[in-house]
Formats: structure tokens, C-alpha cells, sequence
């Protein structure tokens, strides 16, 4: 078992110096690091970090938002160290995903993600139920046709036979 540190600024004027003494006091091995926005979602400091880390390894932060962009990113990424039975702890919060009040921590914050995410889903449809009442549509407006391509598509009909000429009229320019 490593306790495997990652520490994160967001721009060139902040220093890491606070996150990386706070990780080697709690005892970490090696430290990753990025200066770059937890915006970005390629940082190459955590991609080095995960890729780093075995199997019983504990990813350590100093804080929750130097390693999950939000809620949902944190979630996620915090389930992918489960899945490789790779602990998380976080120092500030007091966060460890070894000890069962840590597992606890984590459950919680998945069920809020969750209830997050539904609650997102009921806001759009409850909006566009209310659009659709007042007559709008929905989706991505069709793009005109231009007229060169209007009369492509006509000759191809008109050659295929299938289709009458009022058939082809009509689809190719509706009423």
C-alpha cells in the first residue's frame, strides 16, 4: 500500500508548495501535479497520477475540487479508484474511502449526484412540456435545401420511377 499524492493549481500566479507539504506530511511517496483549471478535463498530472497507481494504492488530494471538476466528475472518478480497489482520501475534508465512515461519505455523495441528475432531467422535461404547449418545437431546425440539390434529388426520384411527378414535387418542395 502507497499513499500516492496529487495536487493541482489553477493558474501560473498560485503555488502548489501548501498541497504538496500538506501530502508529504501525511506521507506520500510520490506527488503528481498540474497547473492548469479543473475546467480543463485533460490533466496530465492526475491522467500520471491514475495510471501510477496499484492495485490497494490511496490516492491522496488536499482537497475535493483539486481532483473532480464537479459532483458528477468527482463521482465518477472516485467510483473508477473504487473499482480498481484503490482507496481516496482527502485532507481537508477529512475524506477516506479505506475506513467505513469514509465508504459512508462516498454513498452520500453518489445519492446526491444522483438525485442531482434526476432533478435536472424533470426541470428540461417540465421545459419542454411548457415549450410544446406554447407551440414550439423542439430539436435542431432543418437546414434549407438548396437549389441545386432540390434538383438532384428530383432527377434521382424522376430516374428511380417509383414516384409520381406530384409525388416528387410535393417532397421536394412542400406546401
Amino acid at each position: 500500500m502507497a499513499l500516492i499524492g496529487y495536487a493541482r493549481v489553477s493558474t501560473q500566479d498560485q503555488h502548489l508548495r501548501l498541497q504538496q507539504d500538506a501530502l508529504k506530511t501525511t506521507g506520500c511517496i510520490k506527488i503528481f501535479t498540474d497547473t492548469v483549471s479543473g475546467a480543463k478535463y485533460e490533466r496530465k498530472g492526475l491522467v500520471e497520477a491514475l495510471n501510477f497507481l496499484r492495485e490497494g494504492d490511496i490516492l491522496v488530494v488536499w482537497r475535493l475540487d483539486r481532483l473532480g471538476r464537479s459532483l458528477k466528475d468527482l463521482i465518477e472518478r472516485l467510483t473508477e479508484l473504487h473499482n480498481r480497489n484503490i482507496g481516496f482520501k482527502s485532507l481537508t475534508e477529512s475524506i477516506d474511502t479505506t475506513t467505513s465512515g469514509g465508504k459512508l461519505i462516498f454513498h452520500i455523495f453518489g445519492a446526491l449526484a444522483e438525485f442531482e441528475r434526476d432533478i435536472i432531467r424533470e426541470r428540461t422535461n417540465a421545459g419542454l412540456i411548457a415549450a410544446r404547449a406554447r407551440g414550439k418545437k423542439g430539436g435542431r431546425p432543418k437546414s434549407p435545401l438548396s437549389e441545386e440539390k432540390k434538383l438532384q434529388m428530383a432527377r434521382k426520384m424522376y430516374e428511380d420511377k417509383s414516384m409520381s411527378v406530384k409525388d416528387i414535387c410535393n417532397r421536394v418542395v412542400p406546401q
